[in-house]
């Protein structure tokens, strides 16, 4: 490691990795999933979980990487972004602690049109349920933390780690969902809606300090 490297802390690695797959909700995509693959063989759900997970790493990994682009286009402060970002988690939070999928996460209308796609994997599912506004928001802000090359590589990491869990889950969507059941998936829904609400008001009142540096 280089004198002017920044010492890696893997805590904050690991609580990024924690805090995204709690922001993809897979939990709550399990019931879609089933749905839009009802009557499909073994083989075609594995690869709709499949493309699904890759879309969310694609979409994440570019936004993890063009953030400063995207912030600098748009002349948004990092600061005024992480009470954006804060407050678009507390909306879907709000939403699974009510076991419901956010209307941040996806409309009616989109709702509707998922019936009708025959790439489900990339949409509904992989963009906007999964990889939406909350988790795209979070690793760029994520990937604006630190502009090193180590910092980079183990956002990345992490964003593919998450959606390797993400694969996981998808896979095994059906025996989780016979297993737990209506009840038993609202349920850990609801406790992944507490964990995000919790990293919704830490990013808000991050933001808020750096804008309001009299609030400290």
């Amino acid at each position: 490691m280089g004198a002017g490297e920044p010492i890696i802390l893997w805590t904050d690695y690991t609580r990024f990795l924690v805090a995204l797959f709690a922001i993809l909700t897979p939990f709550a995509a399990l019931p879609m999933f089933v749905t839009l693959t009802e009557g499909a063989s073994d083989r075609d759900r594995n690869r709709t979980a499949w493309t699904a997970s890759l879309t969310v790493f694609l979409v994440l990994a570019a936004a993890s990487l063009t953030g400063d682009i995207v912030l600098t286009l748009l002349g948004t402060s990092l600061a005024s972004f992480r009470v954006g970002g804060g407050l678009v988690l507390l909306l879907m939070a709000l939403a699974m602690l009510s076991a419901q999928v956010s209307s941040v996460q996806q409309t009616d209308a989109e709702r509707v049109a998922a019936g009708h796609s025959r790439s489900v994997g990339v949409v509904p599912l992989g963009v906007p349920l999964l990889a939406g506004p909350g988790a795209i928001s979070t690793v760029m802000l994520e990937g604006q933390r630190s502009l090193t090359v180590s910092h980079q590589a183990l956002v990345g990491l992490s964003i593919a780690a998450a959606c390797a869990l993400l694969y996981l889950s998808l896979r095994a969507a059906t025996p989780i969902g016979r297993t737990l059941g209506p009840i038993g998936l609202n349920i850990v829904n609801r406790l992944f809606g507490l964990l995000l609400a919790a990293i919704a008001v830490e990013m808000m009142a991050a933001g808020m300090r750096a804008l309001f540096p009299g609030l400290s």
